[in-house]
């Protein structure tokens, strides 16, 4: 493996030691990969990060920080069903999922004073917060779409964010930027802050493989679709030459397996995972946000397939096939060979780094500010 050369960020000490429980939601491993650069940032500026997470995403946050401290951090189970639809399968599940809020806030009242905790940064966990305690929601659905009682959700979602101290946009503010009508709009809440995307690759940390795989594909995602979308590609790759990657977005000890020139494995340490995609000459993943987040730190394009029956998936797919920066396909009707002779494949796209750890900074400056006892804030 060829590691790229590495540039470190200056370090600040903003929160002298604040301790700080970043918790993410455990829907996929989005969430929580997005969490990583909050808590890389925090960790320069002198905080002291503690992880709250359950199953993949604990899995996900311990690979990345072995040496912080960590909880377990039971949250919302929502199952998800195999056909195209999930708007009933949600729907029954939404008074569960009400109460679930309701249990794990009543959990995290009794461990944040455990913790002694200084703040709390959830990334969609309504639960986690405490009165008194300052509080950070991180979310780009402020604007969240359904195809049943739209209106009663939003209402229900503007009601939770309000409860924070501040609600942290991983966006630029200039619309549509990458999460389009779910994150702009006309009434934005009071506390709304836009951070800039938030992704856990940098280019220069990528670690190159020895050989550069063709195809790399990313799996993530809740079950049944994340393997119904694996079992599709394992079908398809064996017929297109070169050698391919399927990562499947399942942190712990899972088995490598290889089918003639396809390697299969659960999952990559984000550097080497960053050196796969930028070797490729075709990327393949969900329309989830922090894959598109994902994508633009690299500065790559990508076919990407909307998990289906979810609202927010499939009108990331539309905006982002509407403006050309990804190649967008249906669950069932992949063609990764027209995909790979596409003049989009292989394009560049511009990357807002710098001006996004500049929104972040200001972001964490003024998180500071709520901890006046303990924090500089400058």
């Amino acid at each position: 493996m060829r590691a790229a050369k590495m540039r470190s960020r200056p370090s600040h000490p903003m929160f002298n030691g604040a301790r700080i429980l970043i918790a993410p939601l455990d829907w996929g491993l989005g969430h929580a990969s997005r969490c990583i650069p909050i808590i890389r940032r925090l960790r320069e500026l002198d905080a002291r990060p503690i992880i709250g997470a359950d199953t993949g995403p604990l899995a996900v946050l311990r690979d990345a920080f072995p040496d912080l401290q960590h909880v377990r951090l039971p949250g919302v189970q929502v199952s998800y069903a195999k056909g195209v639809s999930q708007t009933w399968a949600m729907a029954r599940q939404f008074p569960t999922m009400l109460r679930s809020v309701r249990e794990e806030h009543q959990l995290f009242l009794n461990l944040s004073r455990q913790l002694r905790l200084d703040a709390v940064i959830s990334d969609q966990r309504f639960g986690i917060r405490a009165d008194g305690l300052p509080s950070v929601i991180v979310t780009h659905q402020l604007y969240p779409f359904t195809p049943l009682a739209q209106g009663l959700l939003r209402r229900i979602n503007s009601r939770h964010i309000a409860r924070f101290d501040l609600c942290w946009i991983p966006d630029n503010e200039e619309s549509p930027g990458l999460a389009g009508a779910l994150a702009h709009g006309t009434h934005m809440p009071r506390n709304a802050r836009f951070i800039g995307p938030l992704s856990r690759m940098d280019p220069a940390r990528a670690i190159m493989p020895d050989k550069n795989y063709r195809i790399v594909c990313v799996i993530s995602g809740p079950e049944p679709q994340r393997s119904i979308l694996e079992r599709e590609l394992m079908r398809l790759l064996p017929a297109i030459p070169g050698e391919h990657l399927i990562v499947r977005g399942m942190p712990g000890p899972v088995p490598d397996e290889r089918r003639g020139h396809v390697r299969s494995i659960g999952h990559l340490a984000d550097d080497a995972l960053t050196g796969a995609l930028l070797g490729a000459d075709l990327i393949v993943g969900r329309t989830g946000y922090s894959t598109v987040m994902d994508l633009e730190r690299i500065g790559r394009t990508a076919l990407l397939v909307p998990t289906p029956g979810q609202p927010e998936q499939e009108y990331l797919g539309r905006l982002h096939k509407d403006n050309g920066r990804f190649i967008v396909q249906v669950q069932g009707e992949l063609d990764i060979a027209a995909a790979l002779e596409s003049r989009v494949a292989g394009t560049r796209i511009p990357t807002t780094r710098d001006s996004g750890e500049r929104q972040l900074d200001v972001a964490m400056k003024e998180l500071a500010g709520l901890l006046p006892g303990r924090c500089s804030g400058t």
